[in-house]
């Protein structure tokens, strides 16, 4: 599993975002909640849906599936003009990233992240910087579906 490296160039993004686990997991409830109102956003950039977590700096220097972050359901936009009422706002600062794909169901996306976290980061010249970590899914995302594809996006820096 080889990843591009990408300079992302800052993003703007409205959505929502509850506070989860790993543990505890509310993704379906973000995501049911989200996916009605989405349609009330305005100066989207494209139909791309990002689900993105913000972690807390020290996230990954001692991992605990207990410890909470932020889980946000979003799409792009070109500016903040205008928020829907039940909205936020956030940014996703430029950078550097290791995009992954993602085949298969969403079921199965713990098996590409276990792949990125236990074999790729660790042999490779790069850890985890602190920016949103996030996954954009585009017209061939299908959720459950054997041929549905996501892009995951990974902060990286390289290793002092």
């Amino acid at each position: 599993m080889e990843p591009k490296i990408k300079t992302l160039t800052e993003k703007k993004l409205i959505g929502t975002y509850i506070e989860m686990s790993f543990i505890e997991n509310k993704t379906f409830q973000l995501w049911s909640g989200f996916m009605p109102k989405r349609k009330t956003i305005r100066n989207t950039i494209n139909t791309d849906l990002y689900s993105l977590e913000v972690f807390h700096e020290a996230h990954f220097d001692n991992f605990d599936p207990n410890e909470t972050f932020q889980k946000w359901a979003a799409v792009e936009v070109a500016n903040f003009d205008f928020v829907p009422e039940d909205m936020k706002t956030l940014i996703i600062p430029a950078g550097l990233y290791a995009v992954f794909n993602h085949f298969g169901p969403v079921s199965e996306g713990y098996k590409t992240y276990h792949s990125i976290f236990t074999e790729w980061l660790p042999n490779s010249q790069y850890t985890v910087d602190d920016r949103p970590h996030f996954a954009v899914m585009d017209e061939k995302y299908k959720k459950d579906d054997p041929d549905s594809e996501e892009e995951i996006w990974i902060p990286i820096k390289e290793r002092e």
